[in-house]
């Protein structure tokens, strides 16, 4: 056991060993041994050299399924660092929706070079795939199914599916799908349908035409939906005219939910979004960083001019000071909370940025019951700490009020920056922040100026 775990910590060497070796072969071997998650982590303790020669030696089949087990930004830099030739030898081996997500990551100089090593109708579906949003049934999708026109006859359909049934391996098939000539989507036949069938009969007497599809521009939160309904593989994508360009798979739109996810939690967190390794430069990381870090800055040197206003009364009653950063803090995780919830309505498509009052009619009194309960606690630990009833009063009516307050605001937020065109997910933090700290020290410090003859 020991062993092992010295061999897991150490990989990176054992892999250099092999890489001055030129052994990929013994790379490959190697990884397999490997435990699941490992692999990201070694090679991100190698040169974007030792990268290079590490895809160049295990060839494009095996460099593609390396591709599919690290994080897309590190696979979007190996790509960048390969030779245009050898980059396309392991994007020809990806599904066409992963062609499509690490290509439209890249520049545009580097992807269209890689582009023009494929095959010129291969580039073109993944051009036409880059061009749809990474968010709908068209950004998720695939163009790999098995197809075939209502006037094909059954034998014919089976004779095809053997002849290529190593291309269709990957496929994950479980439907053929029927088209018109134009390539109009007619029907689905199942592969049970087709192998109880006679011989020559027109498959598109024996398909399936009551079809679930969905359009190219169908939102995450519809997909979802329907596979939560249904308990299907993929769906059928359609463009507008009803012709057949797709299919979405169950396992990818789980994917791409969770990608939404993550992205959503990046932005709140102020990395714009944008998925950070510690294996990027380091200035490059410093800067998305300090791009949001300046502007709470700021954000932060509002709300505490509040207090500058006020810095009297903090002199006359110094425990106030204690209580400021809690009933902010406070404050805040309510409004967080409630942001949390309107981006996930937002999403689901349960309500939409006009519908603000109705928002704000029903946060309200949830921040009431919320804002009296912990008015009402910290108001009298510190009315019998202090034994001043009236200092109590002044902080629990500061938490109640702010907690309403900021949770009408954090609701509200989300609504409004989507409403206008910004994104919610990025800029609802640090202006719910900015709100409830700066009316938090307003409250509790004017309260405070008002009792002032009573708290001394």
């Amino acid at each position: 056991m020991e062993e092992e775990v010295f061999e897991i910590r150490d990989a990176w060497i054992k892999i250099r060993e092999y890489i001055a070796a030129g052994d990929g072969t013994g790379i490959v071997a190697w990884m397999d041994t490997l435990p699941s998650g490992e692999i990201g982590r070694i090679l991100s303790r190698l040169s974007e050299d030792e990268l290079t020669t590490v895809m160049q030696l295990i060839g494009p089949e095996e460099g593609a399924e390396l591709l599919n087990q690290i994080p897309e930004a590190q696979a979007v830099d190996i790509l960048e660092d390969l030779p245009s030739e050898a980059a396309a030898a392991i994007v020809d081996e990806l599904d066409s929706d992963e062609q499509a997500d690490l290509l439209g990551e890249l520049d545009k100089d580097d992807a269209e070079a890689i582009l023009s090593e494929l095959d010129p109708e291969d580039a073109s579906d993944i051009r036409r795939l880059i061009e749809y949003d990474w968010s709908t049934a068209g950004g998720v999708m695939v163009t790999e199914y098995v197809y075939f026109r209502e006037t094909a006859t059954t034998s014919q359909v089976l004779e095809r599916l053997r002849a290529n049934k190593e291309v269709y391996a990957d496929y994950e098939v479980q439907y053929i799908y029927i088209v018109s000539r134009d390539g109009l989507l007619k029907g689905v036949l199942k592969l049970r349908d087709l192998l109880l069938s006679r011989d020559q009969q027109r498959v598109g007497d024996l398909m399936r035409t009551d079809i679930l599809k969905v359009k190219t521009d169908a939102p995450l939160s519809e997909l979802r939906e329907i596979f939560e309904e249904y308990n299907y593989i993929g769906i059928p994508v359609v463009d507008e005219s009803d012709k057949l360009v797709g299919v979405v798979r169950r396992a990818a739109v789980e994917e791409a939910v969770g990608e939404m996810a993550t992205e959503d939690f990046l932005k709140m967190s102020g990395l714009n979004g944008e998925e950070e390794l510690r294996t990027m430069p380091v200035f490059l990381r410093s800067r998305r960083r300090l791009s949001w870090l300046a502007v709470s800055m700021a954000l932060n040197v509002v709300s505490a001019s509040v207090i500058a206003v006020y810095e009297h009364i903090l002199q006359d009653v110094i425990v106030l000071a204690m209580v400021l950063p809690i009933i902010a803090n406070m404050s805040g995780a309510s409004g967080n909370q409630a942001i949390a919830v309107s981006l996930r309505e937002l999403t689901l498509g349960l309500i939409k940025p006009f519908e603000v009052m109705r928002v704000l009619l029903q946060e309200v009194w949830v921040g009431l019951i919320n804002g009296l309960i912990l008015g009402l606690v910290l108001g009298l630990i510190l009315g019998f700490w202090k034994g001043n009833p009236y200092l109590g009063l002044v902080v629990g009516a500061a938490m109640l009020f702010n907690s309403i307050l900021s949770v009408c605001v954090g609701g509200a937020i989300p609504m409004l920056l989507k409403w206008v065109k910004l994104d919610p997910a990025l800029a609802s933090g640090p202006l719910l922040t900015t709100v409830s700290d700066a009316c938090g020290f307003f409250m509790t410090l004017a309260f405070a100026s008002l009792m002032l003859p009573h708290i001394l």
